[in-house]
């Protein structure tokens, strides 16, 4: 099952550390606790609307983008993780088939 707090944590995780801070500097510029905010990048508290504002305010990240990206991120998870329907078309590649070649001629 994907937990969308689980997955929020991880982007928010990437994008710290993509800028070389620690949990101490974004927690000081987001005002919330570093310690709520290492629970919230472990996905262990759901973070409200208003902390995920200011913890993207304070990574310089537009919270659209962020949620853009959690987005994909969760499709991806459920795709890997979702068994196939009876009767459901199966998507095996994202690429045209290959040209049928005639080997009698």
């Amino acid at each position: 099952m994907v937990l969308l707090r689980r997955m929020i944590g991880e982007a928010l995780r990437r994008r710290r550390q993509d800028q070389h801070r620690t949990l101490r500097e974004v927690s000081s510029a987001a005002r919330v606790s570093l310690g709520y905010l290492s629970e919230v990048e472990r996905g262990q508290k759901e973070a409200s609307s208003e902390l995920l504002a200011s913890i993207c305010d304070a990574l310089g990240v537009r919270l659209a983008d962020l949620l853009r990206e959690v987005s994909d991120d969760v499709e991806l998870a459920e795709l890997a993780t979702e068994t196939p329907r009876v009767g459901a078309p199966m998507v095996v590649s994202a690429r045209p088939p290959a040209p049928m070649v005639d080997r009698a001629a």
